[in-house]
């Protein structure tokens, strides 16, 4: 695998992971393992943030100690993204969130953007795109496209599952780009869905 895919070896990670495969998993069980999958792989994403020193008074004296110096941003892809925005959001509390949108075209694969309101310019240095499900990448690649072109110059995808093709397609388009992955499986089907995968995410976090 290519040296900026990160797939997490969590044994909390995989355990989670195989009870989100099994198609028995309902609704409620799979929006709480969602938010704990992506709480677990964003905290692997953000392990790189810069910090700078700090000096706080405990109830016994001072400490020294480091806190975060980067100002995150989370971008989820809708809809499915919508289910990792609390898990990663515990671990960011002051992060802000934007949406985008995205609707593939079942006939063509293809994906187009029908939502993004961005402020004019990025007012933080990382953004974490969230999205559960990178499959054929087209998703992904239109939301690094605009992050960029917005100007945002450090970007992150943080998601569940991934088709190796989708993989090698962001990475292809985009080497700068790091990914942190829960699974990642081999194949893509004719419509487009990973295999074994998951099934589709959306449907599955809200009972669709």
């Amino acid at each position: 695998m290519m040296s900026q895919v990160h797939i997490s070896a969590h044994p909390l990670v995989q355990h989670k992971m195989a009870l989100m495969r099994d198609q028995r998993t309902d609704p409620k069980l799979f929006r709480e393992l969602m938010r704990e999958v992506a709480g677990l792989i964003a905290y692997e994403a953000t392990a790189d943030l810069r910090t700078e020193p700090v000096s706080v008074v405990t109830p016994m004296g001072t400490a020294t100690g480091q806190q975060v110096c980067e100002r995150v941003g989370l971008v989820p892809i809708l809809r499915a993204g919508l289910g990792m925005v609390e898990g990663v959001s515990n671990l960011l509390p002051k992060a802000p969130v934007w949406h985008i949108g995205m609707l593939r075209d079942d006939r063509t694969l293809q994906a187009a953007t029908y939502y993004s309101r961005l402020p004019t310019l990025p007012p933080v240095d990382v953004c974490l795109i969230l999205d559960p499900m990178l499959a054929t990448g087209g998703s992904a690649l239109r939301a690094v496209e605009t992050l960029k072109t917005w100007g945002v110059t450090r970007i992150k995808f943080v998601g569940v599952i991934a088709a190796a093709s989708g993989v090698a397609r962001l990475v292809k388009a985009h080497p700068d780009v790091p990914l942190y992955l829960a699974a990642v499986d081999e194949e893509l089907n004719e419509a487009g869905y990973i295999i074994p995968g998951l099934g589709d995410a959306g449907d599955r976090l809200f009972g669709t």
